[in-house]
């Protein structure tokens, strides 16, 4: 080779050396001038923590089993049995053995009265059930969850008596109305 050949081959390669360097300059630039700065001007701020708010402390209770009733016992053990087991065995019970009739499957609260019928010189009350469907009854028959027993029909509502738990293991009467005017 010859020395100009040389000097042209070291020209070739000095011009890709600079021009290489040249595209890597241009290439330096991050891009992350915006973020830099956002980064330099949140240190510079001073941030500002609200102290936390003051707890009251909570009154101590003392509790004292000895003149109070144990919390965990039951109500029923502290009543007075001699009184209670004469109401229980000599009060008013449902009665369980006998079948049950179709209104006493829906709440006393859930069947509406809406009328009355004659037939035969016996008034019949027409009460209508959730379902739909109306009712014909009489006096004595029963009707809601509790027992009811139909006691009068008057043209305008139906009397029964109800029996029902009184909460000490007992059960006990309560009078009932299912009027017309509860009709929506």
């Amino acid at each position: 080779m010859s020395a100009g050949e040389n000097a042209l081959l070291l020209g070739r390669r000095l011009g890709i050396v600079v021009s290489l360097v040249l595209l890597l300059a241009a290439c330096s630039d991050s891009g992350l001038n915006d973020l830099e700065s956002f980064v330099a001007e949140a240190k510079l701020k001073k941030g500002k923590v609200e102290p936390l708010p003051e707890f009251k402390t909570a009154e101590t209770y003392r509790y004292s089993a000895a003149s109070l009733r144990d919390p965990f016992s039951t109500w029923k053990s502290e009543v007075k049995t001699t009184v209670t087991t004469q109401k229980v065995i000599e009060g008013v019970r449902p009665n369980v053995n006998r079948s049950k009739e179709v209104l006493e499957n829906f709440p006393l609260d859930t069947l509406k009265m809406i009328g009355t019928l004659e037939f035969n010189q016996q008034l019949w009350g027409l009460v209508k059930a959730p379902d739909g469907i109306i009712y014909r009854v009489k006096t004595n028959n029963h009707l809601g969850q509790n027992y009811g027993k139909i006691d009068l029909i008057q043209e305008d509502k139906l009397l029964l008596t109800e029996i029902v738990p009184n909460g000490l293991g007992g059960w006990e009467e309560r009078q009932a109305t299912l009027s017309v005017n509860d009709v929506e």
